[in-house]
């Protein structure tokens, strides 16, 4: 990643020639002739994507993907993606889907005209954030770089053979992506990255870059030490880094968010026999199935067994079907992860007659992520536990549990309200600190994977990824004119680079003022206000009066603009 800092900007008085409507978010084609977006593989129209080509739909679901974060964003200057589709890390069972983040860094910049530079002293941006915040482009397109924003990768090899082997993108931009993958969740979710749900410390040194924080990591709070990130030490910052379920994101925006996103009830393992294992177990979600509710599900634990596909394959994997039906009927079925996928092990114990199953991890650490994937057709609930979790119930006879909610606390937030972050164990770099925890319910776009129920939607009440934005810097500005709403006297100003007088052009230049108002937008005030028209051009002439004895205005300006307001039908 470069980096890169930023010389004080000049204050702007007149308006610039044009301002964007809230966020112009462009894709730059970055794939060489006949890959990627470039593929000319023939296709049929699908979900409202009217591509005809492989490569003309990927392009046309990534412009759909950004003109959702453009719609929901405000920013003067352009986003650039630099896109590409290119073979990415994959298997038969799991998949590199993409990746994007900033391209460039900044701290210590200003604002031009209204807009209010940095959101914190000494605390790095990513540069579409930072770009916004200054009201100019700070890493402007060089004959050596295009200036892009944000770099974003994606995986042109899913669905190929041994790549997530039968299952694809789905490229309609309508959400109907059944048993494949929906890109335009994706890319809503890379593109967020791109745009400030990212931090930029070291997640396995704890190193800051240049010693100064950035605007996400200062609102990140350890609930072990007691400390933010910023106020740690290298060392202090690592082991948070993997401080499961005891890193928060302490943001204003967010928090206030988290009553109306994430649901009552936190999923949980309750192993009530015997003694020595009683007690509570985290757990991750499925994707699939039902819900698991207040009540709970109970029931003895039943390792079930299936036979070894192939010479060397797991007996306790679920990939085949169960050969102790008799044993796991009505009970919990525990497997194991692996061979396949988290679907056929949740239907292979649900055929065998099993109440809900527990999946455990085949890799240690925790807490245990979610079980990913899409089946209409189970029934039963089911949830991933720990390595260790799982060998210890193994070991165990006579276990009896209980799957269910907790009550007392939100899915995915803190008894405090305040919303998790992912600090899973071992550390995951490009995955931990910068998404939620996956425990996360409703589920959310920002959580590490991609689940199959997300819509496209990126606000409140369905998802928290805009607060965390707002958080970090992106205010909402109606207007584009660089002063958030909240201080606007005018948040949805006349920014048109001279006065209109009704329909009329007068051809003076529009000045904006500090208040976030246009003399254009004083002229339609009185306007407004006005009883009839020669209120109207009385009131106009005191207006311009003290315009051009403000210097705003000269006196020939002053004319031009009298004799428009007193030609003109206004009120």
């Amino acid at each position: 990643m470069a980096i890169k800092r930023l010389l004080a900007a000049a204050l702007l008085v007149l308006l610039p020639a044009s301002l964007f409507a809230s966020a112009q978010v462009v894709i730059v084609n970055g794939n060489a002739p006949g890959v990627g977006f470039n593929d000319s593989t023939a296709v049929a129209p699908v979900g409202g994507n009217p591509g005809t080509t492989l490569g003309e739909q990927r392009l046309l679901a990534f412009q759909h993907a950004a003109d959702i974060w453009g719609q929901t964003l405000d920013s003067s200057v352009p986003v650039l993606v630099l896109a590409t589709f290119e073979p990415l890390s994959c298997t038969a069972t799991s998949a590199v889907l993409g990746s994007a983040g900033a391209r460039f860094i900044f701290a210590n910049f200003s604002g031009a005209g209204l807009s209010p530079g940095a959101l914190l002293p000494n605390a790095w941006h990513g540069a579409a954030l930072a770009n916004k915040r200054a009201g100019v482009d700070l890493a402007p397109p060089t004959p050596s770089d295009g200036g892009e924003d944000i770099r974003a990768r994606f995986n042109s090899s899913l669905g190929a053979a041994r790549c997530l082997t039968g299952t694809g993108w789905y490229l309609g931009f309508d959400a109907n992506h059944a048993t494949n993958i929906d890109l335009v969740t994706v890319l809503l979710h890379e593109f967020a990255h791109g745009l400030g749900f990212q931090q930029f410390a070291s997640v396995t040194s704890g190193a800051l870059i240049e010693g100064l924080a950035d605007v996400y990591n200062v609102r990140m709070f350890d609930k072990t030490t007691g400390l933010y990130w910023p106020a740690m030490t290298n060392a202090q910052r690592a082991a948070s880094a993997i401080n499961s379920r005891r890193v928060i994101f302490d943001g204003a925006s967010v928090t206030a968010a988290v009553p109306a996103v994430l649901q009552i009830g936190t999923p949980l393992l309750r192993i009530t026999a015997p003694s020595a294992l009683a007690g509570i177990y985290p757990v991750g979600t499925a994707s699939f199935g039902p819900a698991l509710g207040p009540a709970g599900i109970s029931g003895p634990v039943v390792l079930a067994l299936d036979p070894a596909n192939t010479a060397g394959m797991s007996t306790t994997d679920g990939c085949s079907a169960i050969t102790n039906a008799a044993e796991v009927a009505g009970k919990i079925a525990l497997v194991d992860r692996g061979s396949c996928g988290f679907v056929v092990k949740v239907k292979n114990a649900q055929n065998a007659g099993a109440i809900a199953v527990l999946v455990a991890d085949n890799v240690s650490g925790g807490p245990p992520a979610g079980l990913g994937g899409a089946d209409p057709t189970i029934t039963i609930p089911s949830v991933r536990i720990t390595l260790a979790d799982g060998n210890a119930i193994k070991a165990a006879s006579g276990v009896g549990a209980t799957l269910g909610l907790d009550m007392s606390v939100r899915a995915g937030a803190d008894q405090d309200g305040k919303a998790l972050l992912n600090a899973p164990s071992p550390v995951q770099p490009g995955s931990s600190i910068s998404h939620w925890d996956p425990i996360a319910t409703r589920n959310q776009l920002m959580e590490p994977a991609i689940n199959g129920d997300l819509t496209h939607n990126v606000a409140p009440p369905y998802d928290l990824t805009l607060p965390l934005l707002r958080d970090v810097g992106w205010f909402p500005d109606r207007d584009v004119d660089g002063l958030a709403d909240n201080l606007d006297s005018c948040p949805s100003s006349d920014l048109r680079g001279t006065i209109f007088v009704g329909p009329t052009d007068t051809g003076v230049a529009n000045v904006l003022f500090t208040s976030g108002c246009t003399i254009g937008d004083l002229i339609a005030r009185e306007a407004a206000g006005a009883r009839n028209h020669g209120a109207f051009v009385s009131g106009v002439a005191h207006l311009l009066n003290d315009l051009k004895d403000g210097g705003f205005i000269t006196g020939a300006e002053k004319g031009t603009i009298q004799s428009t307001a007193a030609k003109s039908s206004l009120p």
